[in-house]
């Protein structure tokens, strides 16, 4: 299906984009945007509270450690608070060790008794001491006199356990800041990596998508499934489209109809839903070729079938039963005229023999002789009539006797033919027989001695036809093939397609439950038989009594 041309579309607008090509690659890359730097802000929330956590937990070690020193205690209740102290001297030592930003040592009142800056030495803290002084560890992030850091204060305790007062430790926040900012350009790096390689793939399946639908709008796509759907289901031909596996992946309307399918066919294997025959065969392309016939119930079907880019295949389905029903009656009507043709000439032959007798006043035999012709003629009639009860059927032997006598082939009944008139499917019998007498008549026509034998039995509601003829036969190796569809050695007729008698005998036998068979004949010939059960109606009770 070609893409209509982009004249047709409309003038350009601005704003979203009308190609599905673009709308996808949109979306693609804001949904890739996003989820970047969602990730990358949910990674940086926790590793802030992480870096943080971290800082406080390192400065109440160093607090903890400070804490430990025996002679801190010592010194904090022997000395004086001052710049050149042994408390001022420890903290300091430590400090510097451990890359603090300040070790304050205070007593129980809050005086620093060590800091950084020495004259703030002697001053009470500027933040609230009261936890660590009354026995509890401290994390926190709190702002003081040297700015913003993360704390940690712990109990300073004298030899007894009790405490005396407290160590406070702090680290610089610029630092751990500073570690988080110098995360960021790594994890950016990584987070740009992701956007690029995802923008990359958004672009290339976004190409993909615009060669497979051939760089469509959104609107010309819905618009040209809409009209894909009305073309489908308003023609008159059924369209049914196959996957690569054989699997039914749309069946319109008339598809159903002469398939005798339901919608829930589509989505499910040709062989789970039609019986095996050659209808599949031709559906699954097991048979190649232009114009196939194929029977499906008492239909007669004209496939084509076409490869599709994906393994699969649309195929095209005609329903020809009318057309071949009205070639077969062309047929048929083209040998009644030449049998009347032939009669034409008999006639006036007749015409010309009882003038001439009428002329020579020879009226006795005269009489003779137009008794014995039409004596001829009532004979077999009253004898058809006699022993097939059905008039359709009746009419049809009739009929198919004289045709098959000008072309030098003589019909009869066989010994013990006898039809009551109760055949439940008139048409349908009329259809099987007409189709087995017509061959039998071309298999021997030009034989020596032609002949065709049917034969009509009754037992119960069963019907029993035998056609025999007195042609070159079927060799055993073509029983099977005989009866799919196509099949036939006859030139091709007027309407141009044969090999459809047999399968639609085949087919109107298995409707009925019956089965049809072949075989030969004793002294040369075909013999096909057909059992039609349920073919008559029940018998009507007799009633008797005295007059």
């Amino acid at each position: 299906m070609n893409a209509p041309p982009l004249s047709d579309r409309g003038p350009r607008r601005f704003g979203w984009p009308q190609r599905v090509f673009s709308q996808v690659l949109l979306m693609q890359l804001a949904i890739i945007t996003g989820v970047t730097v969602l990730v990358t802000g949910l990674f940086l929330a926790p590793l802030s509270a992480q870096l943080d956590d971290e800082a406080m937990r390192r400065a109440l070690a160093i607090a903890q450690s400070t804490a430990a020193q025996p002679g801190i205690a010592e010194d904090l209740r022997t000395t004086e608070p001052s710049a050149l102290g042994p408390v001022q001297s420890a903290a300091e030592e430590i400090r510097r060790a451990t890359g603090a930003e300040y070790v304050v040592v205070m007593d129980r009142r809050g005086v620093r008794w060590s800091h950084p800056e020495a004259d703030r030495i002697g001053e009470v803290v500027s933040t609230d001491p009261s936890d660590a002084l009354r026995g509890r560890e401290v994390m926190e992030i709190d702002s003081g006199t040297l700015g913003r850091s993360a704390r940690g204060k712990v109990p300073l305790r004298g030899p007894r356990d009790e405490v005396v007062g407290a160590v406070s430790v702090g680290i610089e926040y610029d630092s751990v800041r500073a570690r988080l900012l110098g995360a960021i350009p790594g994890l950016l790096a990584y987070a740009g990596t992701a956007l690029a390689v995802g923008a990359l793939a958004a672009y290339l399946i976004s190409r993909r998508l615009q060669r497979q639908t051939h760089d469509l709008a959104f609107s010309d796509i819905s618009a040209l499934l809409t009209e894909r759907e009305a073309m489908l289901h308003s023609i008159r031909e059924g369209v049914v489209a196959l996957d690569g596996t054989g699997r039914i992946r749309l069946l319109n309307d008339e598809a159903q109809r002469l398939l005798g399918l339901g919608p829930e066919a589509a989505g499910r294997p040709l062989e789970e839903v039609l019986a095996p025959g050659r209808t599949v065969d031709v559906l699954a392309g097991r048979v190649v070729g232009d114009d196939l016939l194929a029977v499906q119930g008492s239909r007669v079907l004209l496939a084509n079938r076409m490869e599709t880019d994906d393994g699969g295949a649309v195929v095209t389905l005609r329903d020809r039963t009318e057309l071949e029903h009205l070639g077969r009656e062309l047929d048929s009507t083209t040998g009644l005229i030449d049998a009347l043709r032939a009669q034409d000439h008999e006639h006036a032959n007749r015409l010309h023999t009882l003038l001439g007798l009428l002329e020579l006043e020879m009226h006795e035999d005269a009489m003779e002789f137009v008794t014995e012709v039409v004596g001829v003629h009532r004979a077999t009639a009253e004898q058809v009539t006699e022993k097939v009860r059905d008039p359709l059927l009746a009419a049809l032997l009739v009929g198919k006797a004289t045709v098959a006598a000008e072309r030098g082939v003589s019909l009869r009944l066989a010994p013990g033919t006898l039809l009551p008139d109760r055949v439940v499917d008139p048409r349908g019998l009329v259809t099987v027989v007409g189709n087995l007498v017509d061959n039998a008549t071309d298999a021997a026509a030009g034989s020596q001695d032609a002949r065709i034998e049917v034969g009509l039995r009754a037992e119960g509601r069963t019907v029993e036809l035998r056609v025999r003829d007195s042609g070159p036969g079927i060799v055993p190796e073509r029983y099977a093939s005989i009866f799919t569809e196509g099949w036939s050695t006859k030139d091709l007729p007027a309407h141009g397609k044969r090999g459809l008698g047999l399968p639609l005998v085949r087919r109107l036998a298995e409707r009925q439950g019956g089965s049809v068979t072949v075989s030969g004949a004793d002294g040369g010939g075909a013999v096909f038989a057909v059992v039609l059960p349920e073919a008559l109606g029940a018998a009507s009770p007799t009633t008797g009594g005295e007059g």
